[in-house]
């Protein structure tokens, strides 16, 4: 994308004025999204998105440009203003690049940009379809198709010049069921980081069919009595609950600046021993995996938490200078426009000791959370509050009738106390994060796992 002379000439210029550290940030990337609503293709959006960051470190402050003008001239004079940011006077340093490459652990089938939009039109028609036809209670339906090809360049004056390409595939539907005048809402939503061979393993229809039964289930469902119970959360896009409330806690953007509930505490027994937490990139064709991240550092498989000690943080080139520890490949951005930060990538709770039956058969009255929703969280206090799409009453070791309406009320600190039981179901589910760095791919994930007591909301 850049040559490697020019590439050299915007670092030297970049640090010219006193700093100690830069990073040039290229991207291309080919985003193709696809609507279908109300049994129509409501819209189809090609995109492109290219551009260049620039970012001079003095210390642990940083500075930051980026610029769409890829000219000689457009990157010299993006080059010269962080520099001017960071200072006046300064001389000009030799840097000398060394390209390299990383092992690739994803091999694409079908890249999207052979596929004929036709051809993922109808995929997301077959979704639609079936989600519309699975009941005659299903009023509405919405589907999303996405696919993304994208290609980074990072050079920095450390000399690292590496290059890195990334595809991604997801297909969602949302549908609404209608009856007495009354509505409620499912949801599915797969991806990964693959091409379009990405529905040979999974099916539209299927999706559809998913997305409109979790509907008819709430639609019938009476509402969620409130108190403190004993809650089963099942697997997959069920991790969201540990991404949300105790994921952002461990990322070194909070835990550098002491505004992390985890911060200080590495050594510590911070969960039940047997909760092991694990962020991967390295997961070949996972949603949020990569060969490198967006600073040019490899991706790691990081043990964040094992048998419930806090092992390590997620940290980006600027954590690493404000905790003295090494990166762990986790710095990422939604694009060029973004100084990176230190992100989840594939975030889960690692498969524990427990059989699957033998969690709901120990509960005598509880919650089993089938499907969860979205949520929110301090990550300074640890505090979230999360909806559950899809939930049912255990009683005596059974799971019985569907609850609306419910939702998770506690701590990141205390719910990694009261995991007393964790499966043997390990799945994950896809999603979007929003951070200081944009909006990133991420995964989330874990077994059925049991939390002994936790508040629930609903109605009394």
């Amino acid at each position: 994308m850049i040559e490697k002379s020019l590439l050299a000439d915007l670092l030297s210029v970049a640090v010219s004025t006193g700093g100690d550290f830069a990073e040039v940030f290229a991207e291309r990337e080919h985003v193709t999204r696809i609507r279908f609503l109300s049994d129509k293709v409501e819209s189809i959006r090609d995109q492109v998105i290219s551009g260049v960051g620039i970012r001079v470190f003095e210390g642990t402050k940083t500075y930051y440009a980026s610029t769409t003008d890829t000219s000689r001239e457009g990157l010299l004079a993006c080059a010269a203003a962080v520099a001017g940011a960071v200072g006046e006077k300064g001389g000009k340093r030799k840097i000398l690049l060394t390209p390299d490459t990383v092992e690739n652990r994803t091999k694409i089938g079908r890249y999207p940009d052979d596929v004929p939009t036709r051809e993922k039109t109808d995929l997301l028609r077959e979704a639609c379809v079936a989600a519309k036809t699975t009941d005659a209670r299903i009023a509405q339906v919405d589907g999303s198709y996405l696919d993304t090809d994208r290609e980074i360049l990072v050079a920095n004056t450390e000399g690292l010049f590496r290059t890195d390409r990334k595809v991604r595939t997801r297909i969602a539907v949302s549908a609404v069921a209608s009856a007495a005048g009354e509505n409620q809402s499912g949801f599915y939503g797969p991806g990964g980081g693959v091409g379009i061979e990405f529905f040979d393993a999974v099916s539209p229809a299927s999706v559809g069919r998913r997305a409109a039964a979790q509907a008819v289930t709430n639609l019938t469902a009476a509402y969620c009595p409130a108190g403190t119970m004993t809650v089963a959360i099942e697997n997959g896009f069920g991790g969201v609950i540990f991404h949300e409330a105790c994921g952002h806690s461990l990322e070194a953007t909070a835990v550098g600046i002491g505004a992390s509930q985890m911060a200080g505490k590495l050594g510590e027994q911070i969960a039940n021993e047997k909760v092991t937490a694990i962020d991967d990139g390295t997961i070949a064709g996972g949603w949020g995996s990569a060969n490198i991240d967006d600073e040019g550092t490899p991706t790691t498989r990081n043990v964040l938490i094992e048998n419930g000690v806090l092992k390590s943080y997620m940290i980006d080139r600027l954590g690493s200078r404000r905790l003295g520890l090494p990166m762990t490949g986790c710095g990422r951005r939604e694009s060029y426009a973004y100084e990176p930060t230190s992100r989840m990538t594939n975030t889960f709770i690692a498969n524990g000791p427990d059989k699957n039956e033998d969690i709901i058969a120990s509960m005598e009255y509880g919650l089993y959370a089938k499907a969860m929703g979205g949520g929110s969280v301090n990550p300074l206090t640890g505090e979230f509050n999360f909806s559950v799409k899809e939930g049912y009453i255990v009683r005596n070791g059974k799971i019985c009738e569907a609850v609306r309406g419910a939702a998770l009320i506690g701590t990141g600190a205390q719910i990694l106390q009261d995991i007393d039981m964790v499966g043997e179901n390990l799945a994950t589910g896809q999603g979007m994060c929003g951070s200081a760095s944009g909006s990133v791919p991420t995964d989330v994930g874990q077994p059925l796992i049991r939390v002994k007591k936790i508040t629930v909301g609903g109605r009394s």
